[in-house]
């Protein structure tokens, strides 16, 4: 098992189908799905379960009880359940260019923490997709149509999905420093456990999936390297979430705390 692919999710099973169906048609093979469930209801959690007898790789859920955003909690209970030395993190509703999990897989390093991004598809192109046509790469085949979308309709940074190999080319794309994103990132383990993994006192979204990870790895002397055009992802469509102040200020004290280990991760 060369990675464990974390996706964190509640409750929009239709979306996950998407997810899955992006990640059933990988030129990467040896990896496990781990669900990390912040709550869903049974009858969801009863499609998840008829999902993953059809499913071509191995399907691991782990869930916990709905009592209100709790997704850090749940990262970390995937993490431990995980059986793979290397972790790649991504989001319910991030569908996988089919190169995704060999590309973080390939640039792979200890102390390195790797991050890609993603195009963020309009309501209308979101509507388009159906669990067959991502398996027969319709958003690879149609960057063409969410060029027009984006210029014509609601898609953004389309420039996002065009995909180049990590080469020489790959290196020009990613001269930039770029910072970690939640629902496209990996690195090993160990990288992970060694800050604890992530800090539940985060309640609410943005933020603790990522600017507070990448503050205490860095911190940690994990550096952040982008993949920025080569790991790609398809974002489908929501509205957008507000950035709480509560979250705000925790993070402030971290910062001014400058403590890579949380107490409030992993191991308590």
């Amino acid at each position: 098992m060369k990675a464990s692919v974390i996706i964190s999710f509640y409750q929009k099973i239709k979306y996950l189908k998407l997810v899955l169906a992006g990640f059933e048609r990988q030129s990467e093979r040896e990896f496990e799905i781990i669900i990390a469930d912040d709550g869903s209801d049974s009858s969801i959690v009863n499609q998840i379960e008829e999902l993953s007898r059809a499913i071509s790789y191995p399907v691991l859920h782990v869930w916990q009880e709905d009592k209100g955003f709790r997704k850090n909690k749940i990262l970390n209970r995937a993490v431990a359940s995980s059986n793979s030395d290397y972790i790649i993190f991504v989001d319910g509703d991030c569908v996988p260019h089919f190169r995704f999990v060999e590309e973080h897989l390939k640039s792979s390093e200890r102390k390195i923490c790797l991050t890609g991004r993603r195009v963020n598809l309009s309501q209308k192109f979101t509507g388009k997709l159906k669990e067959r046509n991502v398996k027969k790469g319709y958003l690879e085949k149609n960057l063409h149509l969410m060029i027009f979308d984006g210029l014509f309709g609601k898609s953004n940074y389309v420039e996002k999905g065009f995909y180049v190999k990590n080469n020489f080319l790959g290196k020009i794309f990613n001269r930039k420093k770029r910072g970690l994103l939640g629902c496209n990132f990996s690195l090993y383990k160990e990288d992970l456990l060694s800050i604890n993994g992530f800090d539940e006192r985060y309640e609410a979204p943005s933020i603790g999936e990522d600017s507070d990870i990448q503050f205490r790895l860095e911190l940690n002397g994990v550096k952040i390297k982008s993949l920025n055009n080569i790991a790609v992802q398809y974002h489908l469509y929501h509205k957008l979430q507000p950035r709480l102040k509560k979250n705000l200020d925790l993070f402030n004290n971290i910062k001014s705390e400058k403590t890579a280990f949380t107490k409030f991760g992993i191991k308590k």
